[in-house]
């Protein structure tokens, strides 16, 4: 009878189990087939994202930004909210519940960001169309015949989305949704270096200088013609419109106050903007006193560092001796890149005691084009393509060699190249087992603070072994710190430009130059680099945790990995997954 009794119950909870997973599988499938209708959609709305991300089924085509454009996909992200809602996430197990968590935050942030027209400010001194377009061309593939033939749909394709953009902008200065005037001074001449004489001048004319072996002469003569033509007929002309709405239209009704919370309804704008670059819940009150007690600790350290240097004299002599003395500066722009490059192999060959599995893809290092360089950063990564067909670049800024310390490099590097931005954007695109929006993701507290996180690993790396480059390293970490007060003072607290740019001034040993590119870089997109410093103390964190948990088991290569083999995550998600991580290795 007990034989009889174990053999029903061991069948009834085998029903159970068998019930419960497929129930469970039932709910891991809506999921999945959920994030792969998603992507697509994406990658059909957005395809200059789908060329960047190696994906070039849209490569002979823009996005819509019409105003009925714009309003489905709002209302879209209104509809997937819904569906991700609808999903039982009771019923979903390891890496699901990660990515349920995951897609359900940024669908809500979607809707929320659907009360604020941002699309009326689609310009800014570091980004637009201005920018984008003639960077989007330079990346496509030309290797056939349909390559060609979607390059000339895009160059046609061009004239309507300017007319887009300056119609969404016309809505902004309606409605009193513009960018602040100081951050788009430079815009007019970003387009004025693309209105050149004549196609063959153009950026855009190069795809037609060099063809495939394999073209005919025919087919050559073909696209080059088509290309001439359009690039003269309309493309010019619409940059030449463009720079005319901005010169003449849009810059003088932008806005005077430089403040986020100077826009309609700002002040809760700017606190989503906070939430959604820092992923955390604190407020831009305790963000601001936080960066005063970064910049404090770190000048300390650089105080420190200015003596063993040796030099003697004040804080604000030796910052105008390193800003001022000729041995820290290129004189061509070229032994500048030249420098690049060979710190990234220096650095390439200290990653693995640090890591214990390394991404394939390459990456390059090359400058910023004339154009687009005098209003750009110091450096930015673009990343490769996902399947490995495009590299990863360093670009680096060689616009006045006079602003550019040698003493800098060395960190800077480091954040942009490996290991930080190409190091962990290419191990998130190389985890085939998670979903391709995980895999794209850009969390800014994670992608940005692990990238200053990055910067602190050089002196493991055989970096910093002088004065100077460890005072650049600190430089860098305190400009990081300093963000934290600059953009809260001025987007709510009232700062204006000038105290900005004099605090920064003050505490870091940027030039001058580097400094106002920077804070209004800041004033155009509030909240952005709140995301570097925050991240990075997590991060930091995250690390002192692990190390006194574990004490002698603790392996700095597993504990690298284990923060970047999920993809980026928003900070507390991260928390939990480095809590398990500790666990497991206990």
């Amino acid at each position: 009878m007990i034989r009889i009794f174990v053999i029903l119950f061991s069948l009834v909870f085998c029903l159970q189990l068998i019930a419960r997973d497929a129930s469970e599988t039932g709910e891991a499938e809506k999921l999945h087939r959920l994030f792969a209708d998603e992507w697509q959609w994406t990658l059909q709305q957005y395809p200059e994202w789908g060329t960047y991300y190696g994906d070039a089924r849209y490569n002979d085509r823009l996005t819509d930004d019409s105003f009925d454009a714009i309003s489905e996909r709002k209302e879209h992200a209104r509809e997937v909210l819904l569906k991700i809602q609808a999903v039982d996430r009771s019923k979903l197990f390891e890496q699901d519940v990660i990515s349920y968590d995951l897609f359900l935050r940024d669908a809500r942030i979607a809707v929320q960001w659907n009360d604020y027209p941002i699309e009326y400010m689609p310009i800014t001194q570091m980004n637009g169309i201005q920018l984008s377009f003639a960077n989007l061309m330079q990346i496509m593939p030309l290797k056939t015949v349909k390559d060609y033939d979607n390059y000339l749909k895009r160059l046609r394709a061009f004239p309507e989305k300017v007319n887009q953009t300056i119609a969404l902008m016309r809505n902004g200065i309606e409605t009193g949704w513009v960018q602040a005037r100081v951050g788009l001074k430079s815009v007019p001449a970003q387009i004025a270096g693309q209105i050149t004489k004549g196609a063959e001048n153009s950026p855009l004319f190069t795809a037609f200088k060099e063809y495939p072996a394999n073209f005919t002469d025919n087919q050559k003569s073909q696209f080059s013609d088509s290309g001439r033509s359009i690039i003269e007929k309309k493309v010019i002309s619409a940059y030449r419109k463009l720079h005319d709405f901005i010169q003449a239209e849009y810059l003088p009704a932008c806005r005077k106050n430089i403040a986020a919370s100077s826009l309609p309804d700002g002040k809760n704008l700017y606190r989503l903007t906070v939430r959604e670059y820092t992923t955390t819940d604190l407020s831009p009150r305790q963000i601001h006193e936080l960066g005063l007690q970064e910049v404090a600790r770190i000048r300390s350290k650089m105080e420190s560092t200015i003596k063993a240097s040796g030099f003697n004299g004040t804080f604000n002599e030796f910052l105008h001796f390193l800003r001022t003395d000729p041995r820290f500066y290129y004189t061509n722009a070229e032994d500048l890149v030249t420098g690049y490059r060979d710190i990234a192999k220096r650095a390439d060959a200290g990653l693995p005691k640090l890591f214990a599995e390394l991404p394939r893809l390459p990456y390059g290092v090359k400058a910023f084009p004339d154009y687009e360089a005098p209003a750009q950063t110091t450096a930015r990564y673009y990343e490769g393509a996902a399947d490995g067909s495009r590299a990863g670049y360093f670009m680096v800024n060689t616009y006045k060699l006079e602003t550019r310390p040698k003493y800098e490099m060395e960190a800077l590097s480091l954040h942009e190249a490996v290991p930080g931005h190409h190091l962990q954007i290419s191990r998130a695109q190389e985890l085939g087992a998670l979903p391709e929006f995980r895999r794209s993701g850009g969390y800014t507290a994670f992608v940005e603070g692990w990238a200053l996180y990055a910067e602190s690993l050089g002196e493991a790396m055989g970096f910093y072994q002088d004065p100077y480059s460890k005072f650049g390293q600190l430089t860098y970490e305190m400009w990081r710190a300093c963000r934290l007060v600059v953009d809260t003072g001025m987007h709510l607290f009232g700062w204006s430009r000038q105290k900005a740019i004099d605090y920064m001034k003050a505490n870091t040993a940027k030039s001058e130059n580097d400094i106002i590119v920077e804070i209004d870089r800041y004033i155009v997109w509030p909240g952005q680099a709140l995301g570097y410093k925050i991240g990075e103390l997590k991060i930091k964190e995250l690390r002192r945790n692990a190390e006194q948990a574990l004490g002698d088991k603790f392996d700095l290569r597993l504990f690298h990995n284990a923060l970047l083999d999920n993809g980026p995550l928003p900070l507390d998600i991260l928390q939990q997954q480095i809590d398990n991580w500790i666990s497991a290795q206990k």
